[in-house]
């Protein structure tokens, strides 16, 4: 069925890649309930959705495409998603149940995109400097969002306007010593290529909290949390609203994007790839990662997509999907595991003041990684540099993933016409860079 010879691999080596690739996302199934839970979600329930939503996509990537690569749900769309709960976007609120069916939808347009072979139309007007600048700024957003949660970084008081928007934190003080403890602590397992860096650097994060007696552990192990609080809970009437479309193309296109940069990138890491650079059973592989967004948004989580720590496993020897049914099946062991989760995942009051700092160096040092797309655009061209680097700054500094996607879209086609070169820029760029300041000149803030 998976063809291990003519792959040149073994079920040994399959096995042993397939519990690589999940040591080093098994963070997610702490993280991912620790952000959403912000929004008002049940913990429990978003727990026990993220590692359905994981094995249910890891599972049918492998069975339907053949491939090594895992699925869960996504950072970066996870942020976006509490960032539209929480903050808003366009100057609304959504609640998560509307969040959520925003994210539903967007998984249904990515099954129709992929059917009618549109995503390819789409993905090649975008300019790649901005491909890797949204992606770096997501990286650079999570990054923030992580030491505001460990308190490294402390943000301005809502009822404080001449305060400064942003400072260094009481490093004296135990949550960002934790914290910092922990980046630490990753860092140097990361850049030792230790697998399972990011899950054995919020173990040691954790003992260390637990030693401080910040975190309380009860049992380890039992029957997992109910589903019922977020299972079927989007509220499908309330999408249909012209505010609430912005939220679902931006879960739409931060979905399109991560499904074809990791796929791609990992696929060539395995030797997938053809020669003219193909990428084989496309249709597929993105199927199964739009269809896991449709089933995550059913049953409790935000978008979940191909995961770039896939790479490991494909090291580790993975070449087919019988990597991802190993991966997929530790997923629904973890279900079992929810107690830790908790214990991990609960934030820490002191004084009033929330903190988050054992799940803080997950963020910090994945928004890092994320990050890496700066290097691979153009500088040297100001029409491309600018708009990307907009891209970058703007995400973390409006707290937005969408304000800062929005002034790349302004300014690219803007530069390019000024630069006489506007033909540079697509007929879809030019289109979506209107429409972003349309919003801006006549919807309120």
């Amino acid at each position: 069925m998976f063809d291990l010879a003519g792959h040149g691999t073994t079920m040994r080596r399959e096995a042993l890649a397939g519990a690589t690739t999940f040591l080093t996302m098994a963070y997610i199934v702490f993280v991912n309930p620790g952000i959403l839970s912000t929004t008002g979600m049940d913990f429990g329930a978003v727990f026990t959705a993220t590692c359905l939503a994981a094995a249910f996509g890891t599972l049918l990537m492998g069975l339907l495409a053949n491939y090594p690569i895992a699925l869960a749900p996504l950072m970066g769309e996870n942020a976006f998603f509490a960032t539209v709960v929480l903050s808003g976007i366009a100057g609304i609120t959504l609640p998560w149940q509307t969040a959520l069916a925003a994210v539903f939808l967007s998984g249904v347009l990515f099954l129709v995109l992929t059917a009618v072979k549109v995503r390819e139309m789409i993905v090649d007007a975008v300019p790649l400097g901005l491909k890797h600048a949204i992606a770096s700024g997501i990286g650079m957003f999570i990054v923030f969002i992580g030491l505001v949660n460990a308190g490294i970084v402390v943000r301005r008081p809502a009822d404080d306007p001449l305060a400064v928007p942003v400072r260094l934190g009481d490093l004296g003080t135990a949550p960002p010593l934790l914290a910092l403890g922990g980046t630490l602590l990753t860092a140097a397992l990361l850049v030792r290529k230790v697998r399972g860096a990011i899950l054995i650097g919020l173990a040691g994060t954790s003992l260390a909290a637990w030693a401080l007696g910040h975190v309380q552990f009860g049992s380890l192990v039992s029957a997992p949390p109910s589903l019922a609080p977020t299972f079927l809970a989007m509220d499908l009437g309330g999408v249909w609203h012209w505010s609430v479309l912005p939220v679902v193309l931006i879960f739409l296109y931060m979905a399109v994007f991560d499904a074809i940069g990791t796929l791609v990138g990992v696929a060539d890491r395995a030797g997938i790839l053809t020669p003219e650079g193909k990428l084989p059973r496309a249709t597929r592989a993105l199927s199964s990662d739009a269809a896991a967004t449709v089933v995550g948004a059913v049953l409790g989580t935000s978008t979940t997509g191909a995961y770039i720590e896939s790479a490991a496993g494909v090291q580790a020897g993975g070449r087919t999907g019988l990597t991802n049914l190993v991966t997929g099946g530790l997923f629904l062991v973890t279900l079992f595991l929810s107690p830790i989760a908790v214990a991990v995942a609960s934030p820490i009051v002191i004084d009033g003041h929330v903190y988050s700092p054992i799940t803080a160096p997950a963020l910090i040092l994945v928004g890092c990684l994320m990050a890496q797309g700066m290097a691979r655009i153009r500088w040297d061209d100001l029409t491309e540099a600018i708009p990307a680097f907009l891209v970058m700054v703007m995400m973390p500094f409006t707290w937005s993933i969408a304000d800062g996607i929005a002034a790349g879209f302004i300014a690219y086609p803007l530069l390019k016409l000024a630069s006489g070169r506007g033909r540079e820029a697509s007929w879809l760029v030019r289109g979506l860079g209107l429409l972003f300041l349309a919003r801006y000149l006549f919807l309120p803030s």
